[in-house]
């Protein structure tokens, strides 16, 4: 029995509906699962997209909570009824709960919390008093943790000069982004007119609709590229700015030339036949979608953005960077990559950020 319990990790995350985060779990999830773990993925409520892709030896756990501190006397219930040795969790509200949850157990789990995001960027840009609150539970519960994941140097420091975070709390491992599955599913069938043989070279962006990835600037920076080059525009993504962006394609007049489809499950094939894959974003934590598309081969432009972008691409060496916001850069640098004859060897960048290399660093932490 001690030893069964020596070997269980537990991972905590809201959902799987389809965030750079939860995917970056559910590649953890599988990878511990395939090291021989036993690994139990907790949701504060079962659903998501990303459902289908556990890995089948990843045991779920559904907490049934309408919100995720709602799901706190069920994450307690789940410690004390199954004691694993780790707890790994992801977005500070559900850090928060894990945290709590651990302290009300009384249980000898080993708790992580993982940030994902540049909190003084992102709490900064939220109007209500709900990311306020969060951000004074940081500081009080984040201290308790083992440790503190950041997923960029640059998310590191923000916790450090925000949080207040000790330094020595913090770890930095990139996330596991390249994985097998991401190669596979870049080969499945597609057939779509806008990839078509002689078709003009598509950009294309990919990530929730919301002011964070800032399309705005990229559509009207594509809108200066096509009076220069023929493309198109395809963003990948949903959220609650598609009324806006919508208006923005009508009022520039790229009806023909921008197409907004909607989440979809297999971004990869599209990143894999683009002509350039563009991140606009005001700011991340990392930028996942910046290194699948490198890991396909894929020309990238992206903004120097706090934080992730820059350590990706190493200032540039491996992809243009253009000030946040600048439509008239990043057109200049769509265009420019769109005329290079020889591209970087992104794909070979990339492999610094496979599924391999920061498990290790993630055993090494949890201690499992």
């Amino acid at each position: 029995m001690n030893r069964e319990r020596r070997k269980r990790v537990a991972l905590f995350v809201p959902s799987l509906r389809g965030g750079g985060a939860e995917r970056i779990m559910l590649n953890l999830a599988g990878e511990f699962a395939e090291r021989g773990l036993n690994v139990d993925l907790i949701l504060a409520k079962a659903e998501g997209p990303y459902l289908a892709e556990k890995h089948p030896s990843v045991r779920l756990i559904d907490l049934k909570a309408r919100r995720v501190l709602f799901s706190l006397p069920g994450l307690v219930r789940y410690l004390r009824r199954e004691r694993p040795v780790a707890l790994l969790s992801a977005l500070d509200h559900a850090n928060l709960v894990a945290l709590w949850a651990r302290s009300l157990a009384r249980v000898p789990v080993r708790v992580v919390v993982s940030v994902h995001n540049t909190v003084s960027q992102a709490t900064a840009r939220d109007r209500n008093k709900r990311s306020r609150w969060i951000l004074r539970g940081m500081g009080l519960f984040y201290p308790r943790a083992e440790a503190v994941v950041a997923v960029s140097e640059g998310v590191a420091k923000d916790l450090v000069n925000v949080v207040r975070l000790s330094r020595e709390k913090i770890r930095v491992i990139y996330n596991p982004v390249v994985t097998q599955a991401l190669f596979v599913k870049a080969d499945e069938p597609f057939d779509h007119p806008w990839f078509a043989p002689g078709a003009p070279p598509v950009i294309l962006g990919v990530g929730r609709l919301t002011e964070q990835k800032d399309f705005p600037t990229l559509i009207r920076a594509f809108a200066l590229v096509r009076k220069k080059h023929p493309a198109r525009l395809m963003i990948l993504g949903e959220g609650e700015e598609r009324s806006k962006l919508e208006t923005l394609v009508q009022e520039l007049g790229l009806e023909k030339d921008v197409a907004l489809p909607g989440f979809v499950n297999n971004p990869f094939k599209y990143m894999k036949r683009a002509g350039v894959f563009v991140l606009s974003s005001k700011w991340e934590g990392f930028g996942n979608v910046l290194v699948e598309a490198m890991a396909l081969g894929t020309p990238v432009v992206s903004t120097d953005c706090p934080s992730g972008p820059a350590e990706i691409l190493e200032n540039g060496r491996w992809g243009r960077l253009v000030p946040v916001g600048d439509v008239y850069a990043l057109a200049e640098a769509i265009i420019e990559t769109l005329d290079e004859e020889h591209h970087p060897d992104v794909a070979n960048r990339a492999k610094d950020f496979a599924v391999e290399l920061a498990v290790e660093k993630y055993i090494n932490v949890l201690g499992v």
